[in-house]
């Protein structure tokens, strides 16, 4: 076992916890140009980075914490990389035992943001800075250019943006990096883009479902059909990797690896937080929602195998002309870019509540920005999205914006169409239907809440409002007549 005693002040920036994500994120510092200091509680995840990439660049390996913190060069950068949660709190503590006040703990894994906002105030009471940073990109983002989404003071960006700045992905030649806000700002937002992407990939899957149950086609098949809708408006690295998956083939039977794969969906958390949060904020993100629920329902066999016994009483999707099969996949198509566009736009809606409620003054049109490379929801109308925040930074609803208020009327025919045949061969396609529910819910002139707010106000006195008057009001219900009353 080899030992590692590193110089002191000698690192630029450090990574702790060597993990297939930090050795990558390490790898990608030292390969720009910055003397990495590398640690992991397991030393032998430090000797395989040192033995497998130690004549990349400049690394710094310690064998002791004390040195690893001693090997950064002042202000102090630690970048966590670790499971969230306690393990999280377990290092920093560790660190902040070692460290000197104005030095910075940078927690890149998938923190809960209310978790950050705790940690950052934890850290500021000791004079040190704690920045939550949000990374997409997987593996081989973190390797060679993520989209990093940071938080915490502006101070910390002045030390930490530059580095950030020179490993991330580019669009265009613009570094997809850029200061978030405050506390718990960056890693809010890299949840709700996991929420986004949660609700992304459910969309492609209905439109895989709806083309296999309608046309009978085969995975390769639609890998061909997605592969045409990659290169237009659809484009974007899932419906690239889709493509990927679609055609592989199991080597020891020859059949489509994606029909020998168990068809149950895990996740990590951060789908399930921002649909949480979102209820915590009254933000309808039915898309995301949905596309949680789904996982979870994908999940539970036992309930599946019951609910197989029951009648379906559905006709079957079978589309058999040459014409109507061309029809039904143009209309799939724009069912899933309309679906597409509500997952983005009620994203954005739970970023603006949040931004609100937290005080952070987030640049959606800059956030926009750094999401068009790197990260996992990378998509061609992204451009769209980021100039519509440009022109109308307190935009109330992007779906209304252009060019997406126009593609969203020219698509709807055709989402109309796809959720009804859907629904009347019994075909799940929950995000595509809630989309449309959201899109005919938003454009509604007067919603059934009024008839709630009655029931409200009979059994629980919650009284109110009227569009004749001013003021709030309460009918005494149990009163003789049913006198209505104005309360102050």
């Amino acid at each position: 076992m080899s030992t590692f005693t590193p110089e002191k002040a000698s690192a630029d920036i450090g990574v702790y916890g060597l993990g297939v994500m930090g050795a990558n994120l390490a790898r990608n510092l030292a390969r720009n140009g910055y003397a990495t200091a590398v640690f992991n509680r397991t030393p032998a995840r430090t000797e395989k980075l040192m033995a497998q990439h130690g004549d990349e660049a400049t690394f710094v390996p310690s064998s002791s914490l004390e040195d690893f913190v001693a090997s950064l060069r002042a202000p102090r950068v630690a970048i966590i990389m670790v499971q969230a949660g306690p393990a999280t709190d377990a290092v920093m503590e560790q660190l902040a035992a070692l460290m000197d006040k104005g030095d910075i703990i940078v927690d890149c894994g998938n923190s809960l943001f209310t978790d950050t906002i705790r940690r950052e105030k934890w850290a500021a009471e000791r004079g040190l800075h704690f920045v939550g940073a949000g990374v997409s990109g997987g593996e081989e983002g973190a390797l060679w250019g993520p989209s990093i989404m940071p938080g915490g003071s502006p101070a910390s960006y002045e030390r930490l943006g530059p580095m950030f700045e020179a490993i991330a992905g580019t669009y265009d030649g613009v570094p997809c990096s850029t200061y978030i806000g405050a506390n718990g700002a960056g890693h809010f937002v890299k949840m709700v883009h996991n929420g986004i992407e949660y609700a992304d990939m459910q969309v492609i899957a209905e439109a895989y479902t709806l083309l296999r149950e309608g046309l009978g086609a085969t995975p390769g098949q639609i890998a061909d059909i997605f592969a045409t809708w990659n290169e237009g408006e659809l484009n974007s690295y899932l419906m690239e990797i889709t493509v990927e998956v679609l055609r592989q083939v199991d080597a020891e039977t020859g059949r489509p690896l994606v029909d020998l794969i168990v068809d149950a969906a895990s996740q990590k958390g951060t789908g399930k937080w921002t649909v949480q949060t979102a209820l915590d904020l009254a933000v309808p993100v039915t898309a995301i929602g949905e596309a949680t629920f789904a996982r979870g329902a994908s999940s539970e066999p036992a309930q599946r195998a019951a609910g197989q016994a029951l009648a379906g009483n559905a006709t079957a999707l079978v589309i058999e002309s040459d014409e109507a099969r061309a029809a039904f996949i143009e209309d799939v198509r724009r069912a899933l870019f309309a679906s597409k566009i509500v997952a983005y736009s009620q994203g954005f809606d739970e970023i603006e509540a949040g931004a609100k409620e937290y005080g952070w003054g987030i640049d959606k049109g800059a956030l926009a920005r750094i999401w068009r490379a790197g990260c996992i929801i990378r998509a061609a109308f992204l451009d769209d999205i980021t100039r519509a925040y440009e022109a109308d930074p307190d935009l109330p609803l992007l779906l209304a914006a252009e060019p997406f208020a126009t593609r969203f009327q020219e698509c709807t025919p055709a989402l109309r169409r796809v959720v009804a045949q859907a629904a009347l061969a019994g075909v799940p396609i929950p995000v595509f239907a809630s989309s449309l529910a959201y899109f005919d819910q938003i454009r509604a002139t007067r919603l059934p809440a009024a008839l709630i707010q009655g029931q409200r106000d009979f059994f629980g006195s919650h009284t109110y409002h009227r569009v004749d008057k001013e003021g709030v009001f309460h009918t005494l219900w149990a009163a003789d007549g049913r006198p209505e009353e104005q309360w102050s």
